[in-house]
């Protein structure tokens, strides 16, 4: 079946269409229904569930990709939106929450990552610079954190106060790993983004003289 879609959008001259990329739009499509479960329907423990599953489905569309072939100019700028959208709609919704003051920090350190990120990539991109591709410690960062949050939020909300202190041990060691993480990967992409600079404002240096 998946092969014969990736077929069907070969065959299309496409690569729009394709299993990976579908299950991002899905998991974009879903963020409203995590704060609706939150906020309207306040159940949550529910929120906290759809939030985790969301958080490991981004390892799914990555193996489909991989395994099947489904790799895609789309799914690179598509994946890591959707990554980028589920935590900062995550981190806010707990930001909201009344928790302790302890992840709300935590929440604030992830967010400084995450508007860090973002500024450097429109200015890399106003610059010329070529698009850089996600590096491993950076998914592995943001998958820990996609864990880390709603095992916060079960805490604070479950009453059993064994079962919430567990969560709340899960959460900070997926928190602190998934800082860590995060933090080691954008200080990998300073030479990266150096290069893409580099290799960017070259190419469009070649083309401006190229007849």
């Amino acid at each position: 079946m998946i092969r014969a879609i990736y077929a069907a959008g070969v065959a299309a001259g496409t690569r729009v269409w394709t299993i990976p990329n579908l299950i991002s739009v899905a998991r974009l499509c879903c963020v409203p229904l995590f704060l609706w479960l939150l906020w309207s329907a306040d159940e949550p423990v529910w929120a906290a569930v759809l939030l985790a599953v969301l958080g490991a489905t981004d390892w799914v569309d990555g193996w489909i990709a991989r395994r099947f072939d489904q790799g895609s100019e789309l799914g690179k700028i598509l994946d890591p939106t959707a990554d980028r959208v589920l935590l900062v709609a995550g981190a806010v919704a707990l930001l909201v929450e009344d928790l302790p003051v302890a992840v709300d920090v935590v929440v604030w350190i992830v967010l400084a990552r995450e508007v860090l990120i973002a500024a450097v990539t429109v200015g890399l991109a106003f610059a010329g610079a070529r698009r850089i591709d996600v590096v491993w410690a950076g998914k592995a960062g943001t998958l820990a954190i996609m864990f880390a949050l709603p095992m916060f939020l079960a805490a604070d909300a479950i009453a059993n106060d064994a079962v919430s202190a567990l969560f709340a041990i899960g959460g900070w060691g997926f928190a602190i790993g998934g800082i860590a993480l995060g933090y080691y990967a954008a200080a990998k992409y300073v030479p990266a983004a150096r290069a893409a600079l580099e290799e960017g404002r070259g190419a469009r240096r070649q083309a401006e003289v190229t007849p």
